[in-house]
C-alpha cells in the first residue's frame, strides 16, 4: 500500500481534513466580495452592545438639546422630532437591508457546508465498503443493522416504540 501516513492529503492529515478545509475556505473566500464583507461587518457592529450605547447616548442628547435645555436656539427638531424619526426609519431600513444580505450570505455558506459535508459522508461510505469487502466483511449484513439501529434511532426521537433487540 502507498501508506495513509504519507498519502496526498500530508504526513499529519491521513483522513484529508486539512484538505477539505481548505477547499471549504477557498469556496467561501470566492463568494465574498467587497459589498458582502462590508454588510457583514455593519451587520455585525448593529449587533453589539456599543451600537446600542451609542443609540442610546445619541437618542438622549437629541432630545434633550430639542426639548429647549439649552435654550430655544439649540432646538432644531423640535416635539414630535420628525426629523429625527425619519433618521431613525432610514437606519432601520437599512439595517435590516444589511442583515437579510448576511443572513443570505450564511444560508449561503451552509448550502456549501452541507454540499461538501454529502461529498465527505460519500466519499466515506465508498472507503468503508471497499475496505469492508477487502477484510471480507458482508456489506448486506452491515446495511441490515445499520437500518435496524436507524430504526430504533427514529423510534427512540419520535417518542414510539421501544427497541427491537
Amino acid at each position: 500500500m502507498g501508506g495513509a501516513v504519507g498519502g496526498p492529503a500530508g504526513p499529519r492529515d491521513p483522513g484529508g481534513l486539512a484538505l477539505r478545509l481548505r477547499r471549504e475556505q477557498e469556496v467561501l473566500a470566492r463568494m465574498r466580495g467587497t459589498e458582502d464583507r462590508i454588510a457583514d461587518a455593519i451587520t455585525a457592529f448593529a449587533g453589539t452592545m456599543q451600537f446600542v450605547y451609542i443609540h442610546a447616548a445619541w437618542f438622549t442628547v437629541w432630545i434633550v438639546c430639542n426639548e429647549g435645555a439649552f435654550g430655544q436656539k439649540a432646538v432644531w427638531d423640535p416635539f414630535p422630532f420628525g426629523l429625527l424619526t425619519m433618521i431613525v426609519s432610514l437606519e432601520a431600513i437599512f439595517l435590516s437591508t444589511f442583515v437579510m444580505v448576511s443572513q443570505n450570505r450564511q444560508a449561503a455558506r451552509e448550502n456549501v457546508r452541507a454540499d461538501l459535508d454529502f461529498e465527505t459522508n460519500v466519499r466515506s461510505e465508498v472507503w468503508s465498503i471497499h475496505m469492508g469487502r477487502a477484510l471480507g466483511v458482508d456489506p448486506t449484513e452491515v446495511e441490515r443493522k445499520v437500518q435496524e439501529v436507524l430504526a430504533e434511532n427514529r423510534a427512540r426521537m419520535t417518542g414510539s416504540g421501544h427497541s427491537s433487540q
